[in-house]
C-alpha cells in the first residue's frame, strides 16, 4: 500500500536553502502538505497547533533546540508520542544513528540524499518496510562464473577520485587487461549513503569510498578491509566570488557568521575545512554548537554550486574534483586553496573489499590490486586519454556537463590529484582518526593494523613507491597564512580554470569590420539572405520574420544591438539560424551578419578574459577574447546578447 500523498509532514530544518531543496524533493515524490519549522522550538509550536501531523522530518543540528532534543520531547512529552520521526541530518556517523535509535527515532538518513533514498526512509519511518535494527543478517556471497572467475561489483560516485576504477574497467573492456580470476562490474551511485549501505549489507564486493566512512563502518564490525588508496590529494576549496582580501583578518571577516559546505561529516574535506578555519582564528562546527563562527553544512556535491549562488549566507565549499574546478570554470566561485596546500599527499578515498572476497578469492584480489595500480599509473602517463574515459565513466547521463578539457586540467594540476602511487600509509590513516576524534569529536578510534590489509599492496607496488612523503601539521599556521596571503596566485589559477568551460568549436562572423565568434552548438544552420517581412512596433533591432521551410522565425539585427554601423547587404550577407533557450522552451532565431567565416577549435591557451572595463553586467554578453593569427575576436554569449531586447519587443 503506497504512502498517502496527502500526509501532513512537518519539515524541521534551519538552513533555508536546504529546506527548499528538501521541499522540492518531497514535491517530486508528490508530497505537498508540508509544514515548516526552523528549529525544534518552532516545531513544538507547530505540533501543538496541528494534531494531524503524520510524519516529522527533522535535521539534527539546529539553533535553540536541536533535532535530537525534539525527538526526546516528542517521545516523552507530546500528546502523540508515537508519531513517526525521520531524522534527516548531516551527522553521518553510525554512533549518531545509534543514539537516535535508542531515543526512539523511526528512521535515520544522512545528508546528502536523493528522492529515492528519502522515499525509502519515509516508508521505513511509517512502518511500511522493515526497520534496520542492525541485526546480523546473512550477507550475499559473491557469484562465481562457470570458468571459475569471481564476480566483483564495485560501487563509486561521480567524482574524479574514482577515476582509477573507470580506467581499469575501460582497459578490461578493450582487452588491454585480461583478468584470469575475476569479472569486474561497477555501479555509479547517487551519494555516499548508498555506497555505505551497499558495503554494510554486502550487496557490492567493494567500493571506492571516503576513508573515514569505511573506518566508521569497520568500527561497527562491518566485515571489510582497506586494500589501497584510490588516489592522493584531489579536492578543491572555493569561495563565493567577491573582491579578494589580502590578509587573514579580511578573510576571517568574510567567513565569520557564514556557512561552508562539505560533502560528508566523515570526510577529509571536513578535516581540512576544520584545519583551515582554526588556522585563521575561527571556530568551525555545526549549527547549534556553542561558540561556532563558521557553520559546516553537508550538501550534495553536485548541488553545491547552486547552493552557493542561492544562499546569501553561504561562503564556499570544499569538495572532490571536478566539482571545484567546474564551479570556477562556470564563473560561480574563486579558488581558495587545493587540499594538497594544507596536507600534501593526503589520503581521501580508498579501495575497500569485503572480507569474504579477500578470504575466499585471494588470487582475484591480487590480480585486481595489480591492475588497479597499473590503471592509476595510466592516468598519470596519459591524462588526455584518461580524461576522455572519465567523461563517460563519471558523467554517463550527462547530468554534470563534464568536459574533457576541464577533466584533463584536473588531472594535470601539479598540486592536484595523484594516482601514480596508491600505497597505503597507516600513519596517515591514524592521523585522520586521531584528528577527527580528539579535535573534532567525531568518529571512533579503530585498530588501523586490523583495518588495512597490506598483503596485496606489498606485492603490487614497487619498493621505491612505498617511501611516500606526507606532510601533516594541523597547527601549521604559517602554511595557512601563506595560503591566505598568496591569494594573487589563486586568482591567476582561477582565471585559467575559468576559461576551461569556454573551450570548444566556434563559428566566426563579421560585423562592421570586426570578427566575432559564437558557440557552434548554438548554430542550427546558415542561410543566404531571403526576403524579411517587417513586424510593426517590433523595435529597431528586430528586422522582421522569415519563412524557413514553413516555420516563421524572427530575424535580429545584432549590429543594432551592439550599436555598430550597418553595412549595406551584399552577396556575402548571411542569416545565422540559432537555437536559443527561452525559459523552458527552445526557439529558433535568425541573426543578420555581414559574412560568415571558418569554424575554429578554441583552446584555453588562445583565450583571455576581457579587460576589466568590459566586465560586469553591462558587458555580460562578452565571454572572453580569443587570440588567433594576430587577430582579437570577441567570444559572445549570444543568448545573453539577444534575450533582453527580445523580451521587451516580442512580448
Amino acid at each position: 500500500m503506497p504512502v498517502d500523498p496527502n500526509i501532513k509532514i512537518l519539515l524541521v530544518e534551519d538552513a533555508a536553502t536546504m529546506r527548499q531543496m528538501e521541499k522540492k524533493v518531497l514535491g517530486s515524490l508528490n508530497y505537498s502538505n508540508i509544514l515548516e519549522a526552523v528549529d525544534g522550538t518552532e516545531a513544538i509550536q507547530k505540533l501543538q497547533q496541528n494534531n494531524d501531523v503524520g510524519l516529522i522530518i527533522s535535521d539534527w543540528n539546529m539553533p535553540n533546540m536541536n533535532g535530537y532534543d525534539l525527538l526526546v520531547w516528542v517521545r516523552t512529552t507530546h500528546s502523540q508520542p508515537q508519531i513517526p520521526f525521520l531524522m534527516a541530518t548531516g551527522r553521518g556517523e553510525k554512533k549518531e544513528a545509534q543514539k537516535a535509535k535508542e531515543a526512539g527515532v523511526s528512521s535515520f538518513i544522512s545528508k546528502p540524499f536523493n528522492a529515492a533514498e528519502l522515499q525509502t526512509k519515509i516508508e521505513e519511518a511509517l512502518g511500511m518496510i522493515a526497520h534496520d535494527k542492525n541485526e546480523k543478517t546473512t550477507r550475499p556471497k559473491a557469484e562465481v562464473t562457470s570458468d571459475g572467475k569471481v564476480k566483483i561489483k564495485m560501487g563509486h560516485i561521480q567524482i574524479t577520485d574514482h577515476l582509477v576504477l573507470g580506467v581499469l574497467k575501460h582497459l578490461i573492456n578493450i582487452g588491454e587487461f585480461k583478468p584470469k580470476h575475476f569479472e569486474l562490474s561497477t555501479e555509479c551511485m547517487s551519494s555516499w549513503n548508498p555506497v555505505s549501505e551497499a558495503l554494510e549489507k554486502g550487496t557490492v564486493q567493494g567500493a571506492c569510498v571516503l576513508a573515514p566512512i569505511a573506518m566508521d563502518l569497520f568500527s561497527y564490525d562491518i566485515p571489510l578491509k582497506m586494500i589501497l588508496y584510490a588516489h592522493r590529494n584531489g579536492s578543491t576549496a572555493v569561495r563565493k566570488r567577491l573582491p579578494k582580501g589580502g590578509s587573514i583578518d579580511e578573510i576571517r571577516n568574510f567567513f565569520r557568521g557564514k556557512s561552508f559546505y562539505i560533502p560528508h561529516t566523515m570526510s577529509i574535506h571536513h578535516i581540512l575545512g576544520h584545519m583551515f578555519f582554526k588556522g585563521i582564528g575561527l571556530e568551525p562546527g555545526f549549527t547549534g554548537t556553542p561558540g561556532v563562527d563558521v557553520e559546516f553544512e553537508v550538501a550534495p556535491p553536485v548541488k553545491m554550486p547552486d547552493f552557493l549562488g542561492e544562499n546569501p549566507k553561504a561562503s564556499g565549499y570544499l569538495v572532490a574534483e571536478p566539482l571545484g574546478t567546474k564551479a570556477i570554470a562556470g564563473g560561480i566561485a574563486d579558488l581558495l586553496f587545493l587540499s594538497s596546500d594544507l596536507w600534501d599527499d593526503h589520503p581521501c578515498c580508498i579501495l575497500t573489499l569485503q572480507d569474504e572476497i579477500i578470504q575466499e578469492h585471494p588470487e582475484a584480489v591480487h590480480e585486481l590490486t595489480s591492475m588497479f595500480v597499473k590503471a592509476g599509473k595510466f592516468i598519470e602517463q596519459k591524462p588526455g586519454m584518461a580524461a576522455q574515459i572519465g567523461v563517460d565513466f563519471l558523467d554517463p547521463m550527462k547530468t554534470l556537463g563534464l568536459k574533457v578539457p576541464l577533466l584533463k586540467n584536473v588531472l594535470t594540476e601539479p598540486r592536484g590529484i595523484r594516482t601514480d602511487n596508491l600505497y597505503p600509509i597507516k600513519a596517515d590513516l591514524d592521523r585522520i582518526q586521531q584528528y577527527m576524534h580528539h579535535e573534532m569529536h567525531v568518529g571512533n578510534l579503530i585498530d588501523i593494523d586490523s583495518f588495512v590489509d597490506m598483503q596485496f599492496a606489498e606485492k603490487a607496488i614497487e619498493s621505491k613507491s612505498k617511501l611516500v612523503r606526507s606532510q601533516f601539521d594541523p597547527k601549521n599556521i604559517k602554511k595557512i597564512k601563506d595560503i591566505v596571503e598568496g591569494t594573487h596566485v589563486s586568482e591567476v589559477e582561477s582565471a585559467g580554470k575559468a576559461l576551461l568551460n569556454l573551450e570548444g568549436k566556434y563559428l566566426a562572423f563579421m560585423l562592421a569590420g570586426q570578427q566575432y565568434q559564437i558557440d557552434i552548438l548554438k548554430v542550427s544552420e546558415i542561410i543566404r539572405l531571403v526576403p524579411i517581412t517587417k513586424v510593426p512596433n517590433a523595435g529597431s533591432h528586430v528586422k522582421g520574420v522569415i519563412n524557413l521551410r514553413g516555420k516563421v522565425i524572427p530575424v535580429v539585427d545584432v549590429a543594432n544591438i551592439l550599436n555598430l554601423p550597418r553595412k549595406d547587404y551584399t552577396s556575402e550577407t548571411r542569416i545565422i539560424v540559432l537555437e536559443i533557450e527561452m525559459g523552458s522552451a527552445s526557439e529558433k532565431i535568425g541573426i543578420l551578419v555581414d559574412s560568415v567565416h571558418e569554424v575554429s577549435d578554441i583552446t584555453a591557451a588562445k583565450i583571455e578574459e576581457p579587460p576589466a572595463m568590459f566586465q560586469g553586467e553591462k558587458f555580460d554578453y562578452i565571454l572572453a577574447v580569443s587570440k588567433e593569427n594576430n587577430q582579437n575576436r570577441l567570444l559572445l554569449n549570444i543568448t545573453k546578447l539577444l534575450m533582453r531586447p527580445l523580451q521587451h519587443s516580442l512580448v
